[in-house]
């Protein structure tokens, strides 16, 4: 896929780069390619199908099919002329350089071993120095400059797991935690990608975040597994496209305001269109599992042909009693007991209040996430009963869910800490925050980088409707992206300045960690601190921090232990 920048789009240029398209295509013997230009607000994105052994050519093509057509309607582009990069003044020169690229990468032994595999139904993985065959235990892996004939495999050895994706704006991450828990429960080895690693059951196989395709792929690839739940983020589907082209199901969390103004996702619709993405690893045999309560998801549903099943904080809100009625898959909460539903078959999972994960009930966004998962863990396969005895207990140990909506008391002291890494995230997280009259309440607050400054104001804005009495900026390490060192705090001040919010609340410390121990510091008993942790390397010393002061009985006054 192709992204414009820089140029008004038109009619003419986007014509005039599908003929360049088609016309390359035809010089170098591909199939008639399939073609989707999608305007936006800004640019366009460009992209067209090639052969699976193209694909590095294929690039090459798009963006001279893209500067040909600049140049035939009187733009003056760069242009990229030096050994490797396609001509777009001379057709013929273009040719020759193209065919040289697609000679090189042309591999009929990888069409050959995909072939065969399509044909057995079984997922092919690929990257660039391996394509394998299967997952878990079913998994074979050849180098790619060494591909074997489809016609000496043992085909019998090779087989795939169950597999469940995970999207959305907030939730993703608690969502595929409670989802593998279940799966675990039903007795399967199971592989977890998220924003912290990969992991097979409890046991990392990488820190960092592997939300992305290749992070699948080492989950995948893991020997011993059963199932794999892969939380599938924004950014790992538009650059990489999705990690397989089979799940047994599909969860959408929700859609909310993040990420505008990349690779052509300047709003709420353009986000949802690129999160429905995973449906197209479903078929008529699986299921695409949506939040009732988001308008948007609703309304995108329409667009999509493969069986849904829905979840609402309310069990009989009119879509799901209408999709019961329709013999379809529900999940919501009746009389304060969450109710799984199929049709006229019902499963009462507990009350929500006994479950951990919903803080007494309070989390109403967590009382959505485990309803997905409630779904997604039924469309596998996992019995009521175990759903019921995970649900009991996940959550209660801050191991089970790190860094997502962990609750502690601290010497009187009230210390949340989360993500909440957008305005709708950092607006339910402070909804559950809110102090009584008389309490203060301080909030530690940055963004990444690459938000647009109207979402990093936006950011402010949520803040500033609960008023905290202390408000610490902070940078977010590793996530600079493209600013300056100090610059996102210095446009949240300005922000929450012209917000109403006073100067000496406002404290700049721009290393996450000691903006941590700053407000630990500054807290009384009565007070609550709302924390969410965004670095790597950061979220491990705070959950270090903050399990040392519950084990020395620290209350507000005492030194806080020295970092280890």
């Amino acid at each position: 896929m192709l992204e414009t920048c820089g140029v008004a789009i038109d009619a003419a240029l986007v014509s005039g780069w599908r003929e360049h398209v088609v016309q390359m295509n035809r010089q170098l013997d591909w199939p008639e390619p399939t073609l989707v230009a999608r305007v936006h607000a800004r640019d366009a994105s460009l992209a067209f199908s090639a052969p699976l052994d193209q694909l590095l050519s294929a690039t090459e093509v798009n963006e001279w099919a893209w500067l040909a057509a600049l140049l035939a309607g009187g733009h003056a582009p760069l242009l990229l002329f030096a050994p490797g990069h396609p001509a777009a003044w001379d057709v013929d020169l273009a040719l020759h350089t193209l065919q040289a690229h697609a000679r090189a990468e042309r591999s009929p032994a990888l069409l050959a071993l995909v072939a065969a595999a399509e044909a057995r139904r079984l997922s092919v993985l690929i990257d660039e120095d391996t394509l394998s065959i299967g997952m878990g235990d079913g998994c074979r892996s050849f180098a790619r400059e060494a591909l074997p004939d489809p016609a000496t495999l043992d085909w019998n050895r090779m087989h795939d797991v169950p597999v469940a994706l995970v999207t959305g704006s907030n939730g993703k991450t608690t969502t595929t935690r409670l989802l593998a828990a279940f799966t675990r429960a039903h007795g399967w080895h199971t592989a977890c990608t998220c924003t912290d690693g990969v992991l097979v059951d409890t046991r990392e196989l990488a820190a960092g975040d592997y939300s992305g395709p290749a992070g699948a792929r080492v989950a995948l690839r893991a020997p011993g597994i059963d199932a794999a739940i892969l939380e599938t983020a924004r950014g790992g589907l538009l650059r990489r496209g999705l990690a397989v082209t089979h799940a047994r199901c599909a969860i959408i969390t929700n859609i909310s305001d993040d990420h505008f103004g990349e690779y052509g996702v300047h709003d709420l619709d353009d986000l949802a269109f690129a999160k429905f993405a995973v449906a197209r690893a479903l078929d008529a045999h699986d299921v695409l599992i949506l939040n009732a309560d988001d308008t948007l998801l609703v309304r995108h549903a329409a667009d999509v042909s493969v069986p849904l099943a829905w979840f609402a904080l309310d069990a009989d809100a009119p879509l799901l009693r209408e999709h019961r009625a329709r013999g379809g898959i529900t999940c919501g909460v009746r009389d304060g007991h969450l109710v799984l539903e199929q049709g006229a078959a019902s499963e009462d999972l507990g009350a929500i209040t006994a479950m951990p994960l919903s803080l007494d009930g309070s989390a109403h966004y967590n009382v959505a996430n485990i309803a997905a998962a409630v779904i997604a863990a039924h469309v596998l396969g996992v019995k009521a009963t175990q759903m019921r005895a995970v649900l009991a207990r996940f959550g209660a140990d801050p191991r089970d869910n790190p860094g997502r909506l962990q609750s502690l008391d601290l010497g009187g002291v009230r210390v949340l800490v989360d993500y909440a890494h957008n305005p709708d995230g950092l607006r339910g997280l402070l909804q559950l925050a809110k102090p009584a009259a008389g309490e203060r309440l301080a909030l530690l607050l940055g963004q990444a980088g690459n938000r647009e400054d109207g979402e990093i104001r936006e950011l402010a804005g949520v803040a500033a409707e609960f008023a905290p009495d202390r408000i610490v900026l902070k940078d977010m390490s590793g996530m600079l992206r493209g600013r300056t060192v100090g610059e996102v705090p210095a446009l949240l001040r300005e922000e929450l300045l012209r917000r109403g919010l006073r100067d000496e609340k406002l404290v700049t410390c721009l290393d996450e960690y000691t903006a941590v121990r700053t407000l630990l510091a500054w807290a009384r008993p009565g007070d609550t601190l709302v924390l969410p942790i965004h670095g790597k390397l950061e979220r491990p010393k705070v959950g270090a921090l903050l399990a040392a002061m519950q084990a020395m009985s620290w209350v507000p006054g005492d030194a806080l232990p020295e970092p280890a």
